[in-house]
C-alpha cells in the first residue's frame, strides 16, 4: 500500500488544484489552488530540489498569470479580444435587439448547468382573484353555451349575437386596465380565458386571443401617448374600435425584420394645412382580423431623407396605429385560413400619407418598432397559442379517455386496448406538462418577467403538443373523427394545427434558430457580457466575461463527468421532494451535460454554429425538454405530489430524460471537430447513456389511471374544458353517455360473470340484459340502468349524414 501512496498523493493533488482551480472563484481560488497542490506534490515523495523548483516556478507563473487580472488582461485578454473581434460575424440592430429582447427567468438557471431548484420551487404560481374566477364561470360560460362551431363553420363567421357579447363583454380589453375601460385581467386569466374558448371553438379562441396578444392595444399600454392612450384604450376595450397589427409581408414571414414597407418623412397637407408626416407603402398579408378591423397596427422601416427630424436617413422599423378610412390603404379582402373561418386578411396601400402623430409614442418613438415588437412578443407568444394549444389538447384529452370507454370492439371497451392505451397515455402525458408549462409562464409574466426564450419554448413545442393529442385523438376515434358534422368535436381543431404551428414564429426556425440561438446569448451565464464587451471595447469587462466562462466549461465538465460516473448520486434533491429526488438530481445532471456541450458547441464552430440547423434544432430540443420537464416537476410539488398523478410525472420526466439525452449525444455525433467532440463525449457520457425510453409499464399505468372512476386524474387534466349540455351532439352526448355506462357497470359485470359462468348465452347486452332479468340475475332498475347504457351508447357512436342538398351547402 506504501509504495502507491505517492502516486495516490499526487492525484489527490492535481485533483484538488483543478477543482479549486475551477470551482473556485477569482484569485484565492488560484492562490489555494496552487499551494494545496505544491503541498500533496512534496508530501508524495517528489522531493528532487530541481524537480520541486520547476514545479514551484510554473505554479508561480500561472497563478500570477491567470490569477491575478491586472497582469493576465494585457497579456492574455487584450490580444484575445483583437483576434475574437474579427472573427464574430457582425451583428445588425435588429439582430441585436432581438437577442437583447425580454428577460432571463428560470431558464437562465437551466442553462447554468447547476440549476438552483429553491428558486423554481419557491416561486409563488399566480392565482385567479375571485373578480377573474367569477367572470371564468360566468361571461366565458356564456360565450361558451353560446358558440356552435359547426354553425359558425358554415356560416363562415361567428354570429352577429357572438360578436356582440364578445364586444359588450370586455372581451377585447382583457389586458387593458380598468382606468382605460377594460377588464384589467392577468395573463393567467387571459390564458384561461384562451384555453376554454379554444376547447369549444377555433374560431372564437382566435378572435378573442388576437386583441389581447402582439397589437395595438399591449402597444398603447406600453409605448403610446397619454393622448393615444386616452383616445384609443378606452374605445379598444368595449369593442368600439376592433384591432389589427400588419406585419407579415409576402416576402417577409418568419424574417420579419427585413420587410419591404417603407415610410418616408415629408410634408403634405391634412385637413387643409401643411403638416409633418409620412408617407407610407406597404403589402401586408396574413393578417388577423384585418378584414373587420377599424384601427390597424402597422410596421414599416422609417427614412428621413431630407432630415426633416434629425440627421439620420435610415431611422429604422416604426409602428403606427392608422384609422380604417385612411385615404389610399386597401383593406377588407379575406384570407381562407385551412377553412377556419377567423377573420384574416390582406392590407396594402401606396403613398399612403399620415401625420406624424399616427406613430405609436409619437415622434420620439420613431425607429423603434422592432424593438416594441420583441419586447411585447418576448411575452406574448408564452401566452396565446400555448394556451390555444392547451385547450385542444385538454379536449382530446376528455374526449378521448370517455370515447375509448363508451366504443367497444370484440365486446370490450377499447381503452383496454394496448395499441389505444398508448397513444390515449400520451395525449394524457402531452396535457399534463403542456398546461403546467402554460400556467408557470403566465405566473411569470404577471409576476413582471417577459421571459423570450421560455415563450419561444412554449409556443414551438406546445404547440407541437397538440398537433400529437391532436392526430392521435383522430386515430383513436377513427372513423366518428373523419366524417364532419356537428358530432364531429376534432374536425376543426385538427385542420386548424397548421395554423398554430406557423403563427408567431414558425415552428421550424423556431426550433432550428431562435430557440438555442437567443438562449445561447441571453440565457449562458457569460456569453452575452463576452459578446458586450467586445462591442464596447471593454477589456476589464471581457476579461471577467471570459475567465469566468472558461471557469464555467470546466466546472460543468467535471460536473458532468464525475455525475456520470455517479448516477447523480450525490446531488442534492430540494427538501420535500426525496421521493422524487432522482429527477431533480438527473435533470441537474443533464443540465450540467447540457451546458457543457453548449459551450464545445459554441467554441468549435463560433459564429457559424448559427448555420448548423441540425445542431441547433438539437441543442433546442435538449434546452426545451429541460424546461418543459422542471414545469412539470414544479406543478407536481405545488399541488401537494398527488400519488394519483405519479404515472403522469413518470410519464413526462421518462420521456423527457431520453428526450434530453438522445439530443444531447445527437449534436455530439455531428460536431464537425471529431476529436473535441469525442474526448467532450468521453466527459460527458463516461459510462454512456443512461435514459431509456418509455416503457409499457409507463404507458399502462398512465392509461389505466386516466380511466380509473374513482380518481380525479381526468378531471385535473381537463380543467379548462367547456362541458356543454348532456344533449348536445359531441362532448356533451359523451359525457351523457360515460355517466350512463358508469352507473350500469355493477350490472353489467353481474351479465359478464353469468355469462362466463354459463347461465347465459352470448347475445348482445340488451338481449342479455332481458335474458338475465327472466333468471332472477339482475333486477328491474339493474335492466333499465343497462338498456338506458346500451341505448345512450348507439346513440353517441352515430356519425353525421346529410341529404343531397343540404350536402351541397356545406363549407
Amino acid at each position: 500500500m506504501s509504495a502507491y501512496l505517492p502516486s495516490l498523493l499526487a492525484l489527490v493533488a492535481v485533483l484538488s488544484f483543478v477543482s479549486l482551480l475551477f470551482m473556485g472563484r477569482g484569485y484565492m481560488a488560484w492562490v489555494s489552488g496552487g499551494s494545496f497542490g505544491l503541498l500533496s506534490w512534496y508530501i508524495s515523495g517528489i522531493q528532487s530540489p530541481n524537480t520541486f523548483l520547476i514545479t514551484v516556478v510554473i505554479l508561480a507563473v500561472a497563478t500570477a498569470l491567470f490569477g491575478c487580472p491586472s497582469i493576465r488582461r494585457p497579456l492574455i485578454s487584450r490580444p484575445l479580444m483583437s483576434k475574437i473581434s474579427k472573427l464574430l460575424p457582425a451583428m445588425g440592430e435588429t439582430e441585436k435587439i432581438a437577442m437583447e429582447a425580454g428577460t432571463v427567468w428560470w431558464e437562465g438557471e437551466l442553462f447554468s448547468g447547476d440549476p438552483d431548484w429553491s428558486k423554481l420551487l419557491n416561486f409563488k404560481a399566480q392565482r385567479l382573484t375571485p373578480e377573474e374566477q367569477a367572470f371564468l364561470d360566468g361571461p366565458v360560460e356564456d360565450l361558451c353555451t353560446m358558440l356552435d362551431d359547426w354553425q359558425i363553420a358554415n356560416d363562415r363567421d361567428l354570429s352577429p349575437e357572438v360578436w356582440t357579447f364578445i364586444k359588450s363583454q370586455g372581451f377585447l380589453g382583457i389586458i387593458i386596465p380598468k382606468e382605460y375601460g377594460g377588464l384589467g385581467f392577468s395573463a393567467l386569466m387571459h390564458s384561461e380565458v384562451v384555453a376554454r374558448i379554444a376547447s369549444r371553438s377555433v374560431t372564437a379562441a382566435v378572435t378573442v386571443m388576437v386583441p389581447n396578444s402582439l397589437g395595438p392595444g399591449e402597444l398603447l399600454m406600453h409605448y403610446g401617448t397619454q393622448e393615444q392612450k386616452d383616445h384609443y384604450l378606452p374605445q379598444l376595450a368595449t369593442g368600439v374600435e376592433v384591432p389589427c397589427f400588419a406585419l407579415t409581408e409576402p416576402s417577409a414571414g418568419s424574417d420579419a425584420a427585413n420587410g419591404q414597407s417603407k415610410g418616408i418623412i415629408c410634408k403634405d397637407m391634412w385637413n387643409g394645412e401643411e403638416i409633418l408626416g409620412i408617407r407610407i407603402t406597404f403589402d401586408k398579408r396574413y393578417i388577423t382580423l384585418a378584414p373587420i378591423a377599424t384601427v390597424i397596427g402597422l410596421a414599416f422601416r422609417l427614412y428621413d431623407p431630407d432630415n426633416l427630424i434629425g440627421d439620420t436617413e435610415d431611422i429604422g422599423i416604426t409602428c403606427a396605429l392608422l384609422p380604417r378610412e385612411t385615404p389610399g390603404m386597401i383593406i377588407g379582402q379575406r384570407h381562407d385560413p385551412m377553412g377556419v373561418p377567423f377573420q384574416n386578411g390582406p392590407i396594402h396601400g401606396e403613398n399612403v400619407f399620415v401625420p406624424m402623430d399616427y406613430v405609436i409614442g409619437g415622434q420620439d418613438q420613431v425607429g423603434n418598432g422592432w424593438r416594441m415588437l420583441m419586447e411585447t412578443l418576448a411575452a406574448g407568444r408564452g401566452i396565446s397559442l400555448p394556451s390555444l394549444s392547451v385547450g385542444a389538447a385538454q379536449l382530446a384529452c376528455r374526449a378521448t379517455s370517455a370515447y375509448g370507454q363508451v366504443r367497444e370492439q370484440f365486446g370490450l371497451p377499447i381503452a383496454k386496448f394496448e395499441g389505444v392505451a398508448a397513444p390515449m397515455a400520451s395525449i394524457a402525458g402531452h396535457a399534463y406538462f403542456m398546461d403546467a408549462v402554460r400556467t408557470l409562464g403566465a405566473s411569470a409574466v404577471d409576476q413582471g418577467e417577459r421571459p423570450s426564450v421560455a415563450s419561444a419554448i412554449a409556443k414551438a413545442y406546445l404547440t407541437e403538443g397538440m398537433r400529437l393529442c391532436l392526430n392521435d385523438a383522430m386515430d383513436i376515434h377513427a372513423g366518428a373523427a373523419i366524417i364532419r358534422g356537428p358530432k364531429n368535436i376534432f374536425s376543426r381543431p385538427y385542420i386548424s394545427i397548421p395554423i398554430g404551428i406557423t403563427v408567431e414564429g414558425a415552428n421550424i426556425l423556431t426550433r432550428s434558430l431562435i430557440v438555442f440561438g437567443q438562449g445561447a446569448m441571453r440565457c449562458h451565464p457569460f456569453a452575452h457580457a463576452e459578446i458586450t464587451a467586445l462591442a464596447n471595447g471593454d477589456t476589464k469587462a471581457f476579461d471577467r466575461a471570459l475567465f469566468g466562462h472558461i471557469n464555467h466549461v470546466f466546472r460543468n465538465g467535471m460536473r458532468s463527468f464525475i455525475t456520470g460516473l455517479t448516477g447523480g448520486l450525490f446531488l442534492d434533491a430540494p427538501l420535500g421532494t426525496e421521493r422524487d429526488g432522482r429527477y431533480y438530481r438527473r435533470l441537474a445532471r443533464l443540465s450540467a451535460v447540457f451546458a457543457f456541450v453548449a459551450d464545445i458547441g459554441m467554441m468549435t464552430l463560433g459564429g457559424a454554429l448559427k448555420r448548423k440547423e441540425h445542431l441547433s434544432g438539437r441543442y433546442a430540443d435538449a434546452f426545451a425538454w429541460l424546461f418543459l420537464s422542471s414545469c412539470t416537476l414544479k406543478r407536481f410539488y405545488d399541488e401537494g405530489s398527488p400519488n394519483a398523478h405519479r404515472p403522469l410525472l413518470n410519464w413526462v420526466m421518462t420521456k423527457a430524460l431520453y428526450e434530453i439525452e438522445t439530443a444531447l449525444v445527437g449534436v455530439l455525433a455531428n460536431l464537425p471537430n471529431r476529436f473535441i467532440a469525442n474526448l467532450a463525449e468521453l466527459i460527458a457520457f463516461p459510462l454512456g447513456t443512461k435514459h431509456a425510453p418509455l416503457t409499457d409499464r409507463h404507458i399502462n399505468e398512465v392509461a389505466d389511471t386516466l380511466i380509473d372512476p374513482i380518481l380525479d386524474v381526468r378531471e385535473v387534466l381537463s380543467n379548462t374544458v367547456f362541458i356543454p349540455r348532456s344533449d348536445e351532439p359531441g362532448l356533451g352526448e359523451l359525457e351523457f353517455t360515460l355517466a350512463e355506462i358508469a352507473a350500469a357497470h355493477p350490472a353489467r359485470t353481474k351479465l359478464d360473470q353469468a355469462r362466463r359462468d354459463g347461465k347465459l348465452q352470448k347475445d348482445t347486452t340488451v338481449n342479455m340484459a332481458k335474458a338475465a332479468h327472466e333468471a332472477g340475475i339482475l333486477d328491474q332498475e339493474e335492466v333499465k340502468r343497462v338498456l338506458d347504457a346500451e341505448t345512450a351508447r348507439n346513440a353517441v357512436i352515430q356519425v353525421d349524414s346529410f341529404d343531397a342538398e343540404t350536402f351541397k351547402t356545406l363549407k
